[in-house]
């Protein structure tokens, strides 16, 4: 059996008297479709933080393609094959579309050329070939939220951390956006993603981990957690619950 693409063992996190991360010890398969799932200020950003670098745990490990990567900077963790994206998406405004997304490729590409051509090959996957000559600023929420992505993706992670890449989008644009995600799993790379919009986390994931006041609280499939008492209580409620167990699919046919 191969060694876990992430391993986060008892990792916690505190500012002042808030303890927004506590204990929490989880591992991600290679090549899985997982999701973090918990209801607002449950500590998940804050621990995505902890895992790309941009905060140093008070206390355990993070293991990332088996080496220690606990405190190690943001930029060492995107060169070793770990991305991230935003909640709240920041392009860079008056540059193109393509040339947000070079921003990414430069990472590995050194010459301008060669990023340009990859920010071509990395819009064609997440739908903006039509946009690559227009500025970011004039992008819809849906079109930055495909830009984010692509600049994540443009690092050519191996691991993806997306923090709500649906978030502010509508039913359509959400259901256009699942098999950008799900290609991007099927193309070798490890997905975690933190999501709100449970549909997406029904299609999509394999295996959900429930954070609640900073403490894991439950994980499984889909199915499972969504009839864990726990998870009902902090986060779901009764009717919700019971119309995502409708919902829910295997994860077999969910990554097919």
């Amino acid at each position: 059996m191969s060694a876990p693409m992430l391993r986060v063992s008892h990792v916690s996190k505190s500012f002042g008297g808030l303890r927004a991360v506590q204990d929490v010890s989880l591992e991600l398969a290679q090549g899985s479709l997982t999701a973090l799932i918990g209801p607002n200020g449950a500590g998940k950003t804050t621990l995505f933080a902890l895992l790309s670098g941009f905060y140093v745990p008070d206390s355990g490990r993070v293991e990332f393609d088996g080496r220690d990567i606990t405190g190690q900077a943001p930029d060492a963790n995107a060169r070793a094959g770990l991305a991230r994206t935003f909640q709240i998406v920041q392009p860079f405004a008056a540059q193109t579309v393509r040339e947000n997304i070079a921003v990414g490729a430069h990472l590995h590409q050194p010459r301008r050329l060669a990023a340009l051509a990859a920010a071509e090959y990395v819009a064609q996957r997440v739908g903006l070939t039509a946009q690559l000559d227009k500025p970011a600023s004039q992008l819809t929420v849906a079109g930055r939220k495909r830009l984010e992505l692509a600049r994540a993706l443009a690092t050519r992670p191996k691991l993806l951390l997306l923090d709500e890449v649906l978030a502010g989008l509508n039913p359509q644009e959400i259901s256009d956006m699942i098999p950008v995600v799900r290609d991007i799993a099927l193309s070798g790379v490890t997905v975690l993603m933190i999501e709100h919009v449970m549909q997406a986390v029904m299609n999509l994931a394999q295996h959900v981990w429930v954070l609640a006041q900073g403490q894991l609280i439950a994980q499984g499939s889909p199915a499972e957690v969504t009839s864990d008492a726990a998870v009902i209580e902090a986060y779901l409620g009764h009717g919700t619950a019971a119309k995502l167990r409708k919902m829910a699919i295997p994860a077999t046919q969910a990554t097919a």
